[in-house]
């Protein structure tokens, strides 16, 4: 029987998504262990890219293709050292200097935000759009945008020069989760190719 993790993942998979991750901000080690096993089995076999939250070690456990690291987590170089240089290290940002220390460490992409207000996460005040275009001049890494982002203000944070864009809410809250998937996707597709 599936999860409502891997139900959510298959729908996503099936409207085109190919990064996922997996965060759990509340739930015991094992029980978020268990959850990404699980996700990677599924990932894994539809050729997405599986990114765990936080934790290098449940990262490497599972083999999944990487972490993506807070400020308060593990220090990039720290976890390079552990997983080597064939995983993905992303790191959350909310500054400039933050994004550069991300690079220097060695990270492969930077998360960059909240742009705006947002319910899932408590990271600080809002960055806009104007700080997004600042971090993307001020980087030569892929710089996915987070925090807040939705359709309706989705075109506006890839005209500012986002490489890719993570969202929640806009997805998992949707009445048809595929349908909003699917939106979604077509939109970053046509804005970043064109």
């Amino acid at each position: 029987m599936r999860t409502g993790a891997e139900e959510a993942a298959q729908a996503a998979l099936n409207a085109g998504v190919r990064l996922f991750q997996y965060r759990n901000k509340s739930g015991t080690r094992r029980a978020i262990y268990d959850a990404c096993l699980r996700l990677a089995v599924l990932l894994k076999r539809s050729g997405a890219v599986f990114i765990v939250n936080d934790h290098a070690d449940i990262a490497m456990a599972v083999a999944a293709d990487g972490v993506h690291l807070g400020q308060d987590d593990l220090p990039a170089e720290a976890a390079r050292s552990f997983m080597g240089s064939g995983k993905i290290i992303g790191v959350s940002t909310h500054s400039i200097a933050q994004a550069l220390a991300a690079q220097s460490a060695g990270a492969d992409y930077v998360g960059f935000g909240p742009l705006f207000t947002t319910t899932t996460k408590s990271a600080g005040p809002h960055q806009g759009i104007e700080n997004l275009r600042k971090v993307r001049e001020a980087v030569t890494l892929p710089v996915l945008a987070i925090g807040g982002i939705n359709g309706g203000n989705l075109d506006d944070v890839l005209r500012a020069g986002a490489d890719g864009v993570a969202v929640i809410s806009a997805v998992l809250a949707a009445p048809d989760l595929y349908e909003a998937a699917r939106s979604m996707v077509d939109r970053v597709q046509r804005t970043l190719i064109s």
